[in-house]
């Protein structure tokens, strides 16, 4: 399919942020089931950020997915607009679940290399805090891991993987794109479990989109002092199991409705107490 540029942006129900773990598999393609259809590939959308990174639109049965590779981080563009480009075109689409994966590092010593996480909090040592798209929302984040969402995914990797497979845990987010250093590592342990780049600022873009979102993270290298890693081995799991992970991304979604949805990941939504600095802000520009 070529590269098609438009400023109409189709509705979808799910969204999907990819990221190192399908990033070789050109996702779905290579995972396509018979319900899976590709609807239209290489569309970039214009945003207050930006042009966005190129989504790819297919649907699964009768449920419609916009997906982006990597995050959607590219050169050029900072990781901030990146997200905020991602997230604007997700809620103009009208996505209520977004399921983001990637691979990470670990901080907890008792996991392994080739161990799923399904994290249900997170820790933010990032320095792009204030990543929003227009501050309009209090965002509660109590239960920012939808677990609805998130108990879709455990089951969807439970059938596909017969490794470890770990059902929470803290996710610590730091800003890359360097490895954290032994005693970054250090200082993290016995805070979070699980080290990477790309949670924060997504899961408070989707809280502020009211959309659910949760993540699935495989385990590619050991923390630094934790115990010696080598390359070729995150290189052989990046190749050999993204189309894993695409399976239980897709999974999931055949298994999870999109508008029957019994969390509180709506409700943590709230109008904010400034709105009317925001209101004259926005009128300003």
């Amino acid at each position: 399919m070529g590269v098609e540029h438009t400023v109409e942006i189709p509705r979808a129900e799910y969204g999907i942020v990819g990221g190192s773990g399908t990033l070789s598999s050109d996702f779905p393609m290579n995972v396509q089931g018979e319900d899976v259809k590709i609807e239209a590939d290489g569309l970039h959308f214009e945003t207050p950020y930006g042009i966005s990174p190129a989504f790819r639109f297919f649907s699964v049965g009768e449920k419609t997915v916009l997906t982006v590779k990597m995050h959607g981080w590219r050169s050029g563009v900072t990781r901030a607009d990146a997200s905020r480009q991602v997230f604007w075109v997700f809620r103009a689409a009208g996505v209520k679940r977004i399921l983001s994966e990637g691979g990470v590092g670990t901080v907890n010593r008792l996991l392994d290399i080739r161990d799923f996480m399904i994290p249900d909090d997170y820790l933010d040592m990032s320095m792009r805090k204030d990543v929003m798209l227009d501050g309009r929302y209090l965002l509660v984040m109590r239960d920012a891991l939808c677990p609805e969402l998130r108990k879709a995914l455990i089951a969807a990797t439970k059938k596909r993987f017969d490794g470890r497979i770990f059902t929470r845990g803290t996710y610590a987010v730091t800003d890359g794109r360097h490895f954290e250093s032994p005693a970054e590592v250090a200082m993290l342990h016995g805070h979070a479990d699980i080290v990477g780049q790309s949670m924060c600022p997504e899961v408070y873009l989707a809280r502020e989109i009211g959309a659910c979102y949760a993540g699935l993270y495989f385990t590619v290298n050991y923390g630094e002092g934790i115990k010696v890693w080598s390359h070729e081995d995150m290189s052989n799991i990046f190749y050999d199991d993204a189309s894993m992970i695409g399976e239980i991304l897709l999974e999931t979604i055949r298994n999870v409705p999109a508008e029957d949805r019994h969390c509180e990941c709506l409700s943590l939504r709230k109008e904010t107490l400034l709105k009317d600095v925001y209101n004259k802000e926005s009128a300003k520009g």
